[in-house]
């Protein structure tokens, strides 16, 4: 029994935040963010839109590209790090809105590289017997992402991708897969608090530990030197060479580092895809995002081996090559179908959240453009840190 991807769906959250409105809420610049990630904007949830609505989003255009009715599912799995609350799993909530009733669902932590473990996870199971598994990538990073730290609050966006994997007897599909974690990364990338060891409390809340931080230098390092490695390794299980891949698909966290894998691989730039400019890095969304568009765009087509790679926090890496079997076609049209405005996933009813989007950020939201943001209000504490002095620290 062979596993392949039978369809893919995207979701962008409506808000775009730019450089520009960067600019007016940390000392930073358009120009200096450009030249350092790519990046030149971001999509923001809205105020009350959370991960399982975004992932519901993606999945139902997955399922529509598949022809995959929900009921049909055997497992949803989630990739996450910013999941709707510690429990229930955030899967199980977009297999109530889905209406899967006889789908298992849960969530898988991997931080960026999220999206790749759970889809080696969905190959594994639809190779050992299940017929149909949801896998998807969603994240809300600005709700844990500190507005008034420039090193990383320039870095992240929110969005959602799914891609249904099926059973079939067909050639093509699944083809290698690689996963490895490097256990000393395990502080570089984190967040300090909320979890068992350091729950919430006031002082934590008080000390900026429900923020994610980041190490950027080791960061750099690290993915530089593993995401070629983690490809290559996937590649070689499938029995090709890189110079057989039609496209990679690596994990949108830094154009110099996405260049790094490139010249890692002996590759020309056009063999990578890249839409980091427009996302900045969405974390486990990342990859099914970029799928879901590389394909929807033509740049993939039936036949073509095509490999996705990730690294993310714990320094996780993971890659997956595919050859791909899938009409392009059936891509769009689920992106066409699907209104994400008829999507909601159900609240309790004693639900009485607070709007988690910081009020620096609120302000830019509110009046993109025209509103312009005192510095003093909005810039980290240690303002004497110097740009130049980190210019390779973006991951």
């Amino acid at each position: 029994m062979r596993a392949r991807i039978a369809g893919t769906g995207s979701y962008a959250p409506e808000r775009v935040l730019t450089n520009a409105d960067l600019e007016r809420m940390v000392d930073t610049s358009d120009d200096w963010i450009v030249e350092r990630t790519g990046i030149r904007e971001r999509r923001l949830a809205a105020p009350g839109e959370a991960c399982s609505d975004l992932g519901t989003k993606a999945a139902e255009r997955a399922l529509e590209a598949a022809g995959v009715a929900a009921s049909d599912l055997d497992m949803i799995l989630l990739a996450t790090c910013t999941g709707d609350a510690p429990l229930p799993a955030t899967a199980c909530l977009i297999q109530h809105r889905l209406g899967a009733a006889k789908a298992a669902a849960c969530d898988i932590g991997a931080a960026c590289c999220g999206f790749v473990y759970a889809l080696a996870v969905g190959d594994a199971y639809v190779k050992t017997g299940l017929r149909h598994v949801l896998v998807i990538g969603s994240e809300v990073m600005s709700a844990i992402t500190n507005w008034k730290e420039r090193n990383t609050c320039i870095l992240f966006g929110d969005g959602a991708g799914a891609v249904v994997v099926s059973a079939s007897d067909e050639p093509g599909g699944s083809l290698g897969v690689e996963l490895t974690t490097e256990p000393q990364g395990a502080y570089m990338i984190w967040l300090p608090a909320g979890g068992a060891k350091s729950p919430p409390s006031s002082e934590t809340i008080a000390r900026g530990e429900h923020y994610i931080r980041m190490e950027g230098k080791e960061t750099y390092r690290f993915a530089t030197r593993t995401l070629a490695a983690t490809a290559l390794e996937s590649v070689r299980r499938a029995g090709l060479e890189p110079d057989d891949i039609s496209l990679f698909i690596p994990h949108q966290a830094n154009i110099r580092i996405i260049e790094a894998v490139a010249k890692g691989l002996n590759l020309p730039m056009d063999r990578m895809m890249v839409n980091l400019d427009k996302y900045g890095n969405t974390s486990a969304a990342s990859v099914p995002i970029a799928l879901a568009e590389a394909v929807n765009s033509g740049r993939v087509a039936v036949g073509d081996a095509i490999c996705m790679v990730a690294f993310g926090a714990g320094f996780t890496s993971g890659a997956a090559t595919v050859r791909w079997t899938a009409d392009p076609a059936r891509g769009i049209a689920g992106d066409a179908s699907v209104d994400p405005a008829s999507v909601k996933v159900r609240l309790p009813e004693d639900w009485n959240s607070v709007d988690p989007i910081p009020a620096a950020l609120a302000e830019i939201m509110a009046r993109p453009g025209t509103v312009q943001v005192p510095l003093d209000d909005v810039v980290p504490d240690e303002p004497a840190r110097k740009q130049d002095g980190v210019t390779e620290v973006r991951s």
